[in-house]
């Protein structure tokens, strides 16, 4: 099916913005001109009145979790593409926290059955590390999964053994696929859930130190630099961490990050005694909220994931100590990112894109918008947001099953109102 957009500021290569209009057909950019007539589109043609609104490559997100199978009264697939499609995204990535663990090619096709029935969004998975994702043996498989997944992770959980770590490193590096690191070491947590600093001191809270995250990374780099894995170091949220990949960078070593946007606006500071400012990762200091946003601006941090992920009501609404850990993240992503780093002055929208769009298709190794912007011939995967409207987060009109967030209420600007994702039709 052929989509028209009329009158949109399209985001062209190297992020110039032109007025035009955008005509995509079976599955790819066609056309793009100051005017398209409907007569050149076509019968049965969609046509989208744009005035005002800027059309963008497609975001992609790294790091969801849409919980099925195994623990669908969290969210479901469909629930969860429902959440993406409405947050702008056309391409994420969910994370193996499931049941059963996709760790072979029969528990991964229950996924990927779930994932074909729906056609919101392109839905890309992760396959295990490690066997049943505990961290003792790598796979037998990897090459099998390879051309159905994203890249391998254990998210939820560091693998705590070297030995283990090198051994699936060597191997995945053999696919040419990602390792996306959560990266924790357990010894350290020592039963904490939020940061250990002042807030968690004062309140007589049980802290997570930053070194049980800084400390695997710092393994993980080394590992990578031996194996020549392609290593992706997920929700970056110390200030250790990002100095760590910066001197990776500069070495040479295949190693990409991301962080998310609850770790660039909040610090332990904001915390209360609830279950919306839970997260694993949590919500480090000050220092580490700026060292985050210097490793965004200066192309240390490669990617704004997520890492949406939904409970159940009963699970989030408690204290700190008993809620589950994670908040959802999809529906004001895109907002909650250009407000803090665009509208508040920190940088412009062509790294907001390259860090929620360009740079995630290319760590993935998907083809498309190579020029920086949207051309002729591009993939049809395309977000259109308007850049003006500013909007209180209400999470009552969310998609998704999740309804807990630390955004809730604020006002945000630069909101998704639509995609063009014919590639998932």
């Amino acid at each position: 099916m052929a989509t028209l957009i009329k009158g949109a500021e399209i985001y062209g290569r190297e992020g110039r913005l032109l007025k035009s209009d955008l005509l995509t057909d079976a599955g790819r950019v066609v056309k793009i001109a100051k005017e398209i007539p409907l007569s050149e589109a076509g019968d049965g043609v969609d046509v989208i009145n744009a005035q005002g609104l800027t059309v963008l490559p497609g975001l992609v997100d790294l790091h969801v979790h849409f919980r099925e199978p195994g623990f669908e009264y969290k969210e479901t697939i469909k629930g969860g593409a429902e959440a993406a499609k409405a947050g702008g995204f056309t391409i994420v990535c969910t994370m193996p926290n499931l049941n059963p663990a996709p760790d072979s090619m029969e528990n991964l096709q229950c996924q990927l059955d779930a994932i074909n029935n729906q056609d919101d969004v392109t839905i890309l998975p992760y396959a295990t590390i490690t066997r049943n994702r505990i961290g003792e043996d790598t796979l037998a498989d990897y090459n099998t999964l390879q051309d159905y997944v994203a890249g391998y992770s254990d998210d939820g959980s560091g693998v705590q053994s070297a030995d283990v770590m090198r051994a699936a490193m060597k191997r995945i590096a053999e696919t040419g696929k990602i390792l996306a690191a959560h990266c924790e070491v357990n010894e350290l947590l020592r039963g904490g859930y939020i940061h250990d600093g002042d807030y968690a001191r004062f309140n007589n809270h049980r802290g997570i130190c930053s070194e049980s995250e800084w400390k695997e990374i710092e393994r993980d780099i080394n590992l990578a630099e031996e194996t020549g894995v392609r290593l992706h170091i997920c929700h970056i949220s110390t200030a250790e961490g990002v100095e760590l990949v910066r001197q990776a960078k500069r070495r040479g070593v295949a190693v990409t990050c991301e962080t998310a946007p609850h770790y660039l606006w909040f610090t332990d500071a904001n915390l209360e005694n609830n279950g919306k400012w839970k997260m694993n990762p949590p919500l480090r200091s000050d220092y580490d909220r700026r060292e985050l946003l210097k490793g965004v601006k200066d192309g240390t941090i490669d990617a704004i994931a997520t890492d949406h992920a939904p409970h159940a009501d009963s699970e989030k609404t408690k204290d700190l100590e008993h809620s589950a850990m994670g908040v959802v993240g999809l529906e004001c992503a895109f907002p909650a990112t250009y407000t803090r780093l665009v509208a508040e002055g920190r940088t412009d929208l062509k790294r907001v894109v390259e860090l929620m769009s360009l740079t995630p298709r290319k760590i993935l190794g998907l083809p498309g918008f190579e020029s920086g912007g949207i051309e002729e011939g591009d993939p049809a995967m395309l977000t259109i947001v308007d850049l003006n409207e500013k909007r209180v987060v209400d999470p009552s009109t969310f998609k998704g099953k999740g309804r807990v967030t630390p955004f809730e209420g604020m006002e945000l600007r630069g909101w998704p109102v639509g995609v063009v994702n014919e590639l998932n039709r």
